[in-house]
C-alpha cells in the first residue's frame, strides 16, 4: 500500500457514510472524515466508531474550508476522495440544493484534481428522473424531467463529475436507490423519506394517494450501498470510469407493497388512485394537510415503473445484489414494529398460546 493510502470521506456521519468509514477501517485504510461539527460517527447498529481521524471542514466552501495545516497534511496522505455528503431532503430550497449538492460536488472535484487523486462520487439512481423502463448504469442524459429538486441537483452533480473526467479526473459513481434497513435484520438508524410516508399510511393519516399499482420502488439495503462504495475505493482500478447502481435485486410494485401491508392487522392500507382522478380538495382537512406537507413530496415515486441494471455493481462485488422483494419488505416492517416506530407489535402466536400477560390484559 502506498503512503497516500488515506481516504478522505465527506458525509461520514450520515447513514451511508458511517458504514463506509467502518468498512474502510476494517480493510486497514486510514480515514479522514470531514466533519462540519463535532458529531460522532455512529453506525447503523448504534455503535460509535472510533475509526477515522476527523478534520473540520465544510463542503460548501472552496477546499472544503480546511485549514492550511490540514490541507497540507492531507495533500501528502490522501489517495482517494469519497464524496457522500449531500442533502437528501425532498423539500430543500433551490439554494440549498445548489449549495450542498452541486457546489459541494464541484468542491470535491477541485480537491481531487488538485491532489491528483480519484473521486468516488455518491449520486442517486433516480437521476433517471421521470423516465420509465430499464435504466442502464451508463445512462445519464436522456432529456428526462425530474420529480423533485433533489434528483435534478444530483443529475447536475453527475454532469460535473463526468465533465471533469474528460479533463483528466479519475472517477467512479455509485447510485443508491431508496436507502433502507440492513439486509439481514431490517435495522435502520434513522427513519427518513419513504419511512415517513409509510408511517402516515399505516396510521391512516394518508388514506388516498395518487399513484399506479404497477409503479415500482427500488429499495437499497444500507449495508449493500456501503459495500458498493467501499469496493469502489478498495478496487478503484475496476471501478474507474464506471457508474454502479447500488440497489436491491428486486423491484417492488405498489401492488406488492399494498399486499404486504395488508398482512399486518394493525396497519391501515392506503388506496392509490390515478393522478388524473386524484383531487387534493376531496381529502378531509387533516389528511389534506398531511398530504400537502409530506405526502406530496413523495408521490412522484408512486408513478414510475422502472428497473435498474446492476451489472457493474455485481461485477465489482463479485456477487449479485441482495434480494429486496416482499420478504425483505416484511423484514423492514417487522423491525419498525419491534423498534416502536410503527406502533406496538402484536403478540406472537407462541405468546398467545403460552397465555402470557400483556400489561395485565390477557390476549
Amino acid at each position: 500500500m502506498s503512503e497516500r493510502d488515506t481516504v478522505l470521506v465527506t458525509g461520514a456521519t450520515g447513514l451511508v457514510g458511517a458504514e463506509v468509514v467502518a468498512r474502510l477501517a476494517a480493510a486497514g485504510r486510514p480515514v479522514a472524515a470531514v466533519l462540519h461539527s463535532n458529531s460522532s460517527i455512529v453506525r447503523n447498529d448504534g455503535t460509535v466508531l472510533e475509526a477515522g481521524a476527523p478534520v473540520a471542514g465544510d463542503i460548501r466552501a472552496h477546499g472544503f474550508g480546511l485549514s492550511e495545516r490540514d490541507t497540507a497534511d492531507l495533500a501528502e496522505r490522501v489517495g482517494v476522495v469519497v464524496h457522500c455528503a449531500a442533502t437528501t431532503a425532498f423539500d430543500a430550497s433551490v439554494a440549498e440544493y445548489e449549495e450542498l449538492n452541486v457546489r459541494g460536488t464541484a468542491n470535491a472535484i477541485a480537491l481531487a484534481r488538485g491532489w491528483d487523486v480519484p473521486l468516488v462520487h455518491v449520486s442517486t439512481a433516480y437521476v433517471c428522473g421521470m423516465r420509465g423502463g430499464a435504466i442502464a448504469e451508463d445512462d445519464l442524459e436522456a432529456g428526462q424531467t425530474f420529480g423533485n429538486g433533489y434528483e435534478d441537483s444530483k443529475f447536475r452533480a453527475e454532469q460535473l463529475v463526468r465533465l471533469a473526467g474528460e479533463q483528466g479526473l479519475r472517477w467512479a459513481i455509485v447510485r443508491p436507490g431508496i436507502v433502507t434497513g440492513a439486509t439481514d435484520t431490517g435495522a435502520i438508524r434513522e427513519y427518513k423519506n419513504l419511512y415517513t410516508v409509510v408511517k402516515l399510511m399505516v396510521e391512516g393519516k394518508l388514506r388516498s394517494l395518487p399513484g399506479r399499482y404497477g409503479a415500482t420502488l427500488a429499495l437499497a439495503p444500507v449495508d449493500h450501498v456501503a459495500d458498493v462504495i467501499s469496493a469502489a475505493v478498495l478496487d478503484f482500478d475496476s471501478a474507474h470510469g464506471r457508474t454502479m447502481h447500488a440497489v436491491g435485486r428486486d423491484t417492488l410494485s405498489l401492488r406488492e407493497v399494498s399486499d404486504v401491508l395488508a398482512e399486518y392487522p394493525s396497519f391501515e392500507v392506503a388506496t392509490f388512485v390515478p393522478a388524473a382522478t386524484f383531487a387534493e380538495e376531496d381529502l378531509e382537512p387533516i389528511e389534506r394537510e398531511y398530504y400537502r406537507r409530506i405526502g406530496s413530496l413523495y408521490t412522484n415515486y408512486f408513478q414510475r415503473r422502472l428497473s435498474f441494471d446492476t451489472h457493474h455493481a455485481d461485477v465489482l462485488l463479485g456477487e449479485p445484489a441482495p434480494p429486496s422483494g416482499k420478504d425483505y419488505l416484511r423484514l423492514l416492517l417487522d423491525f419498525c414494529l419491534e423498534s416502536g416506530y410503527l406502533g406496538v407489535p402484536l403478540p406472537s402466536i407462541e405468546d398467545v398460546l403460552a397465555g402470557n400477560d400483556f400489561g395485565g390484559v390477557r390476549r
